[in-house]
């Protein structure tokens, strides 16, 4: 079993609220309810999840930050009921009752993910079918050969930051910086506000006491890219929103560029770290990967199945007195998609030690209408950069015992802190290009050819607003006049490589 660490700087105390609360007005007495925000939940999630599950059945009373009372929908079969029928299980937060009642801080850390926001994510209807088409076929204009040479680029640049080393913390060096990178070029922002987004985005959706003001930071963000691409339009994710017959004013932009950001970073880091700790670690997908009986995109499906990059989303509010897995839901009532839980419920997973190659059934984008419109490119971050980045360093392993590793925990997300390995620093280009024609090991590289007309790419702006005062990790920000990143002129499949390297050990 792994390790655990928190930081919940907003937990609530686990002493009994007071009468007048939300809590006791909803749920009666309180005291023994679950708090989603609070040691219990960030030390185990899925533990409590399957406590919860025992006590409850697969509809739960939960506690919020605040003790803010809500339902978290455990079950799988449960969970599509909630997101399949919109006419009962609204996606319109206005209607919570703690909105309507003034009973939500104005600095409560939830604001940021459930306050009503013009994207389609906060929409029913036929309003919710207008955006939600400008947003799809926005996404689907890109060349997905396009988007993978983005990742392969940003991966090597990546990794010659730390590949002379011998060792580095796939988590902090590669995983938190590749999905981020990658989205800039997608929405046409420059690369060196990848950085600053990334802590944004972790910030916000952690539900830190700086949440509120890292929200702010990507809204202003994207603000000003939103009016410099209505201005000056390019080939990128903000000017196809911005000239899409659906309409969508400068705000709706703004706002669905902040839900593609936060979604496609949060969710491809952790998709991204989880993927490789399975790689590392795992006996079986070792042999099963060596052997050819699993690709990686199967492990990369196997992850999202046993480990999904968001363990619990809000969610939907009920629009009328209804019921819902045995428990009875008022109008006003708030659930929240258990969506690790859901793809664990013995329902449907009686054996969670049974593979699932090739199934996509699983829960990790959601479902239903509302079902990530770009999970397509979150996978092609993850099996592509993970099989880039195991090419170039093919003998990388776990530099620490697998107990050792850490966890940080919120109440959306689970997420590994570090990913320690170390491997075989790579020969340098001089090494390669003196080398024999015998010396069958020597990297040739060729320089990767000019991106700048790339869809996406807008590698001359300046940066846009000045960043918050969140960590910035240092990384190197390619600009149009730096060289570009090389890649090995006979790319050799990973799988051969990973096959010697076992047979080695």
């Amino acid at each position: 079993m792994t390790a655990s660490s928190f930081h919940q700087p907003r937990t609530t105390s686990a002493s009994e609220p007071p009468p007048g609360c939300p809590a006791h007005a909803r749920f009666g007495n309180p005291d023994g309810l679950a708090r989603l925000f609070g040691p219990e939940a960030a030390e185990d999630p899925m533990g409590l999840y399957e406590r919860l599950r025992a006590r409850h059945g697969p509809v739960a009373p939960v506690l919020l930050d605040g003790d803010l009372p809500a339902w978290i929908v455990l079950g799988y079969r449960e969970i599509l009921e909630v997101v399949g029928t919109p006419s009962r299980f609204s996606r319109d937060s206005r209607i919570w009752r703690w909105f309507r009642e003034g009973k939500v801080p104005q600095n409560s850390p939830l604001l940021p993910m459930i306050a009503w926001q013009p994207v389609c994510l906060f929409l029913d209807g036929e309003e919710r079918h207008r955006l939600r088409l400008a947003l799809n076929e926005s996404l689907e204009r890109f060349n997905r050969r396009g988007i993978r040479r983005h990742i392969t680029r940003f991966t090597h640049q990546l990794v010659d930051d730390f590949a002379a080393r011998g060792e580095a913390d796939l988590a902090d060096d590669f995983a938190e910086h590749l999905p981020m990178l990658v989205m800039t070029q997608l929405l046409g922002m420059p690369d060196a506000y990848g950085p600053q987004l990334v802590e944004a985005s972790r910030d916000m959706v952690a539900g830190t006491e700086t949440s509120v003001a890292s929200n702010d930071f990507i809204v202003d963000t994207l603000q000003q890219l939103t009016r410099r691409k209505r201005e000056k339009p390019g080939d990128d994710v903000t000017s196809w929103l911005l000239e899409h017959s659906s309409k969508l004013t400068d705000e709706e932009v703004w706002n669905h560029l902040r839900v593609i950001l936060i979604a496609a970073n949060e969710t491809t880091v952790n998709l991204l770290k989880s993927t490789l700790r399975m790689v590392l670690t795992d006996p079986r997908c070792h042999a099963s990967l060596a052997g050819g009986q699993m690709t990686l995109p199967d492990v990369v499906e196997q992850v999202l199945w046993s480990e999904p990059p968001l363990m619990t989303i809000p969610g939907r509010w009920a629009a009328v007195d209804t019921e819902v897995g045995g428990q009875k839901i008022e109008a006003g009532d708030m659930l929240l998609l258990g969506l690790g839980a859901g793809n664990h419920d013995p329902a449907i997973r009686p054996d969670l030690s049974v593979p699932l190659h090739g199934n996509r059934s699983h829960l990790a984008f959601s479902s239903g209408p509302q079902e990530c419109p770009g999970q397509d490119i979150g996978r092609a971050i993850a099996d592509t950069g993970i099989d880039t980045l195991l090419t170039r360093l093919p003998d990388l392993q776990l530099s620490v015992p697998e107990e050792e590793l850490h966890w940080q925990s919120g109440w959306m997300t689970r997420h590994l802190t570090s990913l320690p390995v170390k491997f075989t620093p790579p020969r340098s280009d001089a090494s390669a290009a003196s080398a024999g024609p015998g010396d069958t090991d020597a990297e040739v590289r060729r320089p990767l050819q000019d991106t700048a007309d790339t869809p996406g790419l807008d590698a001359g702006n300046e940066p846009l607003v000045q960043a918050p005062s969140v960590r910035a990790p240092s990384v190197r920000a390619p600009s149009a006049s730096a060289p570009t990143a090389a890649v090995p002129t006979a790319r050799a499949s990973w799988w051969d490589s990973l096959k010697a390297w076992l047979h080695r050990r």
